[in-house]
Order: C-alpha cells, then sequence, then structure tokens
C-alpha cells in the first residue's frame, strides 16, 4: 500500500457537487492500493457552495485518516469588500486561512506518504500543493475539476485579471508531477494556452458516479404526474449579474468566448412548458417540475407562485439520487455559447442523470456535455438558450408519456466508462507513473481489509 496526502477542502460532512468526487477517490483509490490521509476544513458550512450532508460520512473508508483545519471558517468577501479583493488581486481571508493553514498542518501530515495528491477546488489548493511539495521533496498531482482560468464560467473584472490567473495557472500546474484534467476540451484547451505544460503528463478522468448509489431498486410512484426533475445548483442570481455587466466585461475582456450563465438555469424551461401548455393544455396537464438544491431568492422569484413548480431546497445526496430514479425526465441546463465554441466542463450531475437510466433534456452547447449525451443515446439535446425546442423536445416526451411507450435507455458501454470505480484505477496508474513501481502487481496491492462500504 501506499500512502496519499490528499488535500481537499470539500469533504463530508460537507456534501454538494463539489465533495462527491474526491469522497469517491478515497474510497476507491483504498482499492486500487493507495490509502488517503485527507486533509480538509471543520467541516462547518461557510457559504451556499459547502452545505452539509452528515450521511456522506458513512462512506469514508476506515483505513483513510481525516485530519482537519480548526475554525471558525472566515466567511466568503462579498459586497464591496469582495469587489475590492477581485479588482485588486487580493487574497481573500478565507483563502489565506486555507492555504496557510493547509501548509502548516500538512508538513506533518505529509512524513511517510508517497504523493501528494490536491482536488483543485478551490483552485488556490495549488498554492498549498506546490508549497508541501517544495518543502518535503514529494512529488504532487493536480486535479482540476473545472480548468481554472480557461473556463468560460469564470467571470473577471477584466483581460489583464484572466492574464494574471492564467499566469499563475502557468506557474503552479509548472511545479506537479501530473495534471488531471475533468474534460478532453479542458485538456486540450491547456497544452493550447500553455504549451510547456504538454511536456508532463496531462491526463483526463472525468467526473463520475458510484455505481454502489445505484444498486438499490428504484422507487416507485403512484401518482399519474409527468415528473420533472433538476438537481444542484442552479445559476440565475450570477447569470443576471453577468448579463447586467455584459457590454462592460466584454469590452475589459473579463469574460471569454461571449458566454451566457444566465442558461444555466430553470428560467428557459418554465417558459417553455409555459409555451406547451398554452399549445396543448391536456397534453401539458400532467406536467410538474421539482428543484432540488441550495436555492437564491433570485431562483424562488423565477418561480414565483406557480403550481407547478415544487421546491426541495438542499437534499442528501441519497435523497438527490432517489429523486433522479423517480423522475420521467431530468433537465440539464448548461452555459451558453455561440455555435461550434465548445464548453470546457461537464456539469457533475451529468454522470449521475446518466446512472439512473432516467430520459434526459439536455439544453447544452457543443462541447464534451453533449458529445457524451449523444453517444449514450437517451436525450433530447436542444441549444441552452432555444425555448422553441425545448418545448417541442418537452411535447415529444409527454407524448410518449401519454401513449405509456418506455423511453429510451442510455447506451450501457458509455454510461460504464464513468464509474467512479473505473476512474480511481485510472488515477491509480497516474499515481504509479509519478511514484514508480512498486513491484507488485495492482491485483496485489489491496489493503488488509478493503472498505465494503
Amino acid at each position: 500500500m501506499r500512502t496519499l496526502l490528499f488535500l481537499s477542502y470539500f469533504f463530508p460532512p460537507i456534501g454538494g457537487a463539489g465533495a462527491q468526487r474526491p469522497l469517491k477517490m478515497v474510497r476507491y483509490l483504498e482499492r486500487n492500493g493507495y490509502v488517503s490521509r485527507v486533509l480538509t476544513g471543520p467541516g462547518a458550512v461557510a457559504d451556499r457552495w459547502a452545505p452539509v450532508d452528515e450521511t456522506l460520512g458513512g462512506e469514508v473508508p476506515r483505513h483513510a485518516e481525516v485530519h482537519r483545519l480548526e475554525g471558525p471558517v472566515p466567511l466568503m468577501s462579498a459586497g464591496w469588500r469582495g469587489r475590492r479583493e477581485r479588482w485588486l488581486a487580493m487574497r481573500s481571508p478565507w483563502e489565506s486561512w486555507w492555504v496557510d493553514g493547509a501548509i502548516a498542518r500538512g508538513r506533518s501530515i505529509a512524513a511517510g506518504t508517497d504523493l501528494i495528491y490536491a482536488w483543485m477546488q478551490p483552485y488556490v489548493s495549488a498554492h498549498s500543493a506546490a508549497r508541501l511539495a517544495s518543502e518535503t521533496g514529494l512529488p504532487w498531482v493536480a486535479d482540476l475539476g473545472d480548468p481554472w482560468a480557461l473556463d468560460e464560467m469564470m467571470v473577471y473584472p477584466s483581460r489583464m485579471h484572466r492574464r494574471r490567473e492564467l499566469h499563475l495557472m502557468r506557474r503552479l500546474l509548472g511545479t506537479a508531477s501530473a495534471i488531471v484534467m475533468s474534460t478532453p476540451e479542458a485538456a486540450s484547451q491547456l497544452v493550447e494556452h500553455i504549451p510547456e505544460l504538454a511536456a508532463k503528463r496531462v491526463v483526463v478522468i472525468p467526473n463520475g458516479f458510484d455505481g454502489a448509489d445505484f444498486t438499490a431498486p428504484a422507487p416507485t410512484r403512484q401518482d399519474d404526474r409527468f415528473r420533472i426533475v433538476h438537481t444542484g445548483y442552479l445559476h440565475t442570481q450570477l447569470g443576471r449579474q453577468q448579463q447586467r455587466g455584459a457590454r462592460a466585461r466584454r469590452i475589459l475582456g473579463g469574460t471569454i468566448n461571449d458566454v451566457d450563465i444566465y442558461t444555466r438555469s430553470h428560467v428557459f424551461l418554465l417558459e417553455a412548458v409555459e409555451r406547451v401548455r398554452a399549445t396543448d393544455p391536456e397534453l401539458a396537464a400532467p406536467v410538474e417540475i421539482h428543484l432540488a438544491g441550495v436555492l437564491t431568492d433570485s431562483d424562488r422569484v423565477v418561480v414565483g407562485d406557480s403550481q407547478l413548480v415544487h421546491l426541495h431546497g438542499y437534499v442528501t445526496h441519497a435523497e438527490s439520487i432517489e429523486l433522479m430514479r423517480s423522475a420521467d425526465l431530468l433537465f440539464l441546463p448548461m452555459q451558453n455559447l455561440p455555435p461550434g465554441t465548445p464548453a470546457t466542463i461537464v456539469p457533475g450531475k451529468t454522470y449521475e442523470y446518466l446512472a439512473s437510466g432516467t430520459p434526459i433534456l439536455g439544453a447544452v452547447p457543443d462541447g464534451d456535455a453533449r458529445n457524451i449525451l449523444a453517444a449514450a443515446g437517451n436525450a433530447s439535446i436542444v441549444r441552452p438558450d432555444d425555448v422553441g425546442a425545448m418545448a417541442e423536445a418537452l411535447r415529444e416526451q409527454l407524448r410518449r408519456f401519454r401513449d405509456a411507450k418506455a423511453p429510451p435507455a442510455p447506451d450501457p458501454a458509455v454510461v460504464a466508462g464513468f464509474e467512479y470505480a473505473l476512474l480511481a484505477g485510472k488515477l491509480a496508474e497516474v499515481f504509479d507513473s509519478v511514484v514508480g513501481e512498486a513491484g507488485a502487481s495492482p491485483a496485489e496491492r489491496r489493503p488488509a481489509e478493503a472498505s465494503t462500504q
């Protein structure tokens, strides 16, 4: 067995999308010969991006050590303070707490480990990993999740700020022994914008799903409603802010590829449903919409007093999976980009949507998400802002529902490629290439008692 210093702020009891990959990797890496010493935060709620899900703690394998920085966790900067920090490129109190604390605590935890692995959500974790690697002589592997300064969802005050972040990205990733990206497009853009990183091992390992989460029988329903479900974050508020400042940011260069974040919300879905109700009221009569996730006031304002929409708020991961599997249609919205411009990211929910076997309405731009949905074969795919096409896709799904026709199932071979048990094996191969083979075959590298959680 080899040992990792696994740097990840997002880890149970923190839930949400950011915690799923590190939790599943800790679990399945152990079965591939790597036991983890996780360095994380205290688990307290700091903002809407770090909700608590106490149920996830049972999935942490018992061989894993979990080391927590002490709180209190500084609140994320907002208002004028946040604006000042962004414009002046200042480190926020939260970033200082996490970066400096991880370095100080990581020095002792790193003793006796084989390498440092950083889940770079947030990206400032690269500072901690690079510093610890320099001080200890250990190699480190950067797992970016989203592609940092190349992510079209990241809005900067100006082109100068984005270039500064790209320079920082180049400098810190240049110290890593291997770089893991979550999509082929992100990996391609990384080596295009930072060509010297092509000399390193740049590997694509997507986010995924845990097959163990889908072993129980799917929930049964007794009602006659057509249930549309969206799980996770909506970006109504961020989208409106980005639209209000779009012209100035376009001039200043703070956004790239003319991105429109507002489409990554429920706004266009509700418009499409209302169109169907107006033209085909009988067909649309069974429709109901369920939104599960941390909601903002802007998200709620869009819904208003609609009797069609059920707001669940944040639910546990297990409840989220159950809601997906109870649906007749899953809604997957993404940011809009000009046709022919590929997105660099795939929302993490995409893979669990596929694993559920439920039909998907994918309002997605060109890029990897669209390619995955097309290959799976059980999705209606439209442009993110095409309400007309969205309404027609809903009509098609409703006719199938009315006629009691079974929906198409996703291609099992496509779905299987995104299971975390498989992805952790690929990540272990990256680690093997970094630290060198220990002489034992992967089949022989097993813990004394592998976790069955």
